[in-house]
């Protein structure tokens, strides 16, 4: 991937890496945060970095307030004082984002929503049709595709942001607490969709404090507790830095935060 030369002050740096650069082909994000806060003067995280691979599913966890929801926000770009570098690979440089909060508009149908993302990302009319079909079927909306989301239950609204993200196919998946107000079917749905996009070779970053499902999931994991990284690395290498060798990733997230 390339080095930026200097961090950016204000925003983060989002590098697309060199094609020819094989050496650290199967990075798909690679992030470094110096600092970044709401205000000037006033860093909520500091000193946190991360990369993810292909195929990897990186579990980006930590208690309320730590500082995940402001980690996720600095490496897309939406933190004015910010200092970090980000850096995308993978064969489109490409990535989705589904957030915690369901974002939409009011005025277009499912359907519309999932059209007008095909749209931006250039898909053609064939392939958005007939993976937007599969999509519909596999959350169970196919009786919705053209209501409006305004009128949606909190976890129907959830199901149209996994799949507007999965609808893409994207380098890298950047995922904020995907299990809130899914029921169990969804979430089966999700995690099925998600291990056969990683089977395709895309990453995942996915911040949860759903802890049971992050460690049976997650191959890697970085914990953060108040702006700062605690812990960094596998289950296994979670626990000996907890010094709990047969510790669950909840005992090990209490002891190190």
């Amino acid at each position: 991937m390339e080095e930026t030369e200097a961090l950016q002050a204000q925003k983060p740096e989002v590098i697309k890496a060199s094609e020819e650069d094989s050496t650290e082909h199967d990075i798909v994000l690679d992030v470094f945060i110096d600092q970044a806060g709401y205000e000037a003067g006033d860093a909520r995280i500091s000193n946190i970095s991360f990369q993810v691979r292909r195929g990897q599913l990186l579990g980006l966890i930590g208690p309320n307030g730590a500082g995940k929801s402001t980690t996720i926000k600095t490496l897309l770009g939406l933190l004015k004082h910010a200092k970090a570098k980000v850096s995308l690979g993978g064969e489109n440089k490409s990535y989705a984002y589904v957030p915690e909060q369901p974002v939409f508009y009011e005025d277009l149908t499912l359907w519309e929503h999932l059209d007008l993302a095909a749209a931006a990302y250039g898909l053609t009319y064939e392939t958005f049709e007939e993976t937007a079909g599969k999509l519909l079927t596999q959350f169970g909306m196919e009786h919705v595709r053209n209501d409006l989301p305004a009128g949606f239950s909190k976890g129907m609204k959830q199901k149209m942001m996994l799949m507007l993200g999965f609808l893409v196919q994207p380098d890298v998946y950047i995922v904020d607490e995907p299990f809130i107000g899914l029921d169990p079917r969804a979430t089966k749905d999700f995690l099925r969709l998600l291990a056969a996009e990683r089977e395709r070779g895309a990453g995942v970053l996915m911040s949860t404090h759903v802890l049971d499902t992050a460690e049976k999931i997650c191959d890697s994991f970085v914990l953060i507790s108040g702006g700062r990284m605690t812990a960094t690395g596998t289950l296994e290498e979670i626990r000996a830095q907890a010094g709990l060798p047969e510790g669950s990733l909840f005992d090990c997230f209490d002891e190190l935060t």
